[in-house]
């Protein structure tokens, strides 16, 4: 009777056996499926390689004559900036990032190439250390800049032939290389010795552009630049004469240079005096006096006004 009852209820167990297990693995399996969403499997860390050496001796294996005139350069000092990254230091400064080159001598797609930008970017590229001084405070609105011309067309960082400034040459005749009609001015009788060497045109001018016309710089007292050299003539005197504070040196002069003494705008003085000094209505100028008839005596006005820039003790300017 025992072994009926155990034979009976045998296949109910079975078959309960195989109800169950898909129940049991379906838990299983949302129990290692959740176990999988809460503790992901660790990703694979990607091997984190350090960028080569892109320092300027690094370089120098293969740029050895642009190594050579680099250390002697001002840019030498850019290896001194260690908070700003190896990026802005030495080569790379002015090359930009040379990862993929050094990784690839052939690949110069990240480099900055002087030889092939244009002259904007070139500017850009040069002014992103040179910007922080009244110097180049204009470069980009600068006559130079927007008639194309690039900082290297005047400097080189690599083959200057001049120890200031990176120069591709020395001044003046860097600047006659395009201002030709100057170099002409220069060599006439009576003129501003640049040729000689006493005054350069950078003296004068600022090649990066300034507020004014023609890049002229200004004088400490921000007025005319004539005032750097011709102190004696700036005043502030008792009688003033009006063109000097009111249309400036060349109301009168030339500035480079030209054919009549002092670097005057005519051959005789009294006709430079009469452009102003006439009975014309145009003019605010006293007209020249009924005895001035103009004789060769009267020709030469400064001969008695001697004092014609301005006057601390005569309103005609005679002292």
């Amino acid at each position: 009777m025992r072994n009926f009852a155990s034979s009976r209820f045998l296949p109910l167990f079975f078959g309960l056996a195989v109800l169950t297990t898909p129940c049991w693995a379906a838990q299983s399996g949302a129990a290692a499926q959740s176990v999988s969403k809460a503790s992901p499997a660790p990703a694979k860390t990607a091997a984190t390689t350090a960028k080569p050496d892109a320092s300027p001796e690094v370089c120098k294996g293969c740029h050895v004559a642009e190594y050579g005139s680099w250390e002697k350069s001002p840019h030498w000092k850019t290896t001194l900036n260690k908070t700003a990254g190896p990026l802005h230091q030495g080569c790379q400064g002015c090359h930009g990032d040379a990862a993929a080159h050094l990784a690839d001598p052939t690949d110069t797609s990240k480099l900055f190439k002087f030889e092939t930008a244009t002259p904007k970017e070139i500017n850009n590229q040069c002014l992103a250390c040179h910007s922080g001084d009244m110097e180049h405070a204009h470069a980009l609105n600068s006559v130079h800049a927007k008639n194309g011309v690039s900082c290297t067309a005047c400097h080189s960082p690599h083959h200057s032939t001049q120890p200031e400034f990176l120069l591709v040459k020395a001044q003046p005749e860097l600047c006659y290389t395009c201002h030709l009609a100057k170099k002409a001015e220069f060599a006439m009788p009576f003129h501003h010795r640049v040729n000689e060497g006493l005054v350069q045109c950078t003296d004068c001018h600022n090649p990066h552009g300034t507020e004014g016309p023609k890049q002229v710089r200004m004088a400490s007292t921000q007025d005319q630049v004539c005032y750097k050299c011709h102190i004696d003539k700036e005043g502030p005197f008792v009688y003033e004469h009006a063109p000097v504070k009111v249309d400036g040196c060349t109301s009168c002069h030339v500035v480079h240079g030209g054919p009549n003494p002092h670097m005057l705008k005519v051959s005789n003085v009294n006709l430079l005096c009469l452009q102003c000094h006439t009975t014309s209505s145009f003019s605010s100028a006293p007209g020249a006096p009924s005895f001035h008839n103009q004789a060769t005596f009267f020709q030469a006005c400064t001969l008695c006004h001697v004092a014609i820039h301005g006057s601390n003790f005569s309103s005609t300017f005679f002292k």
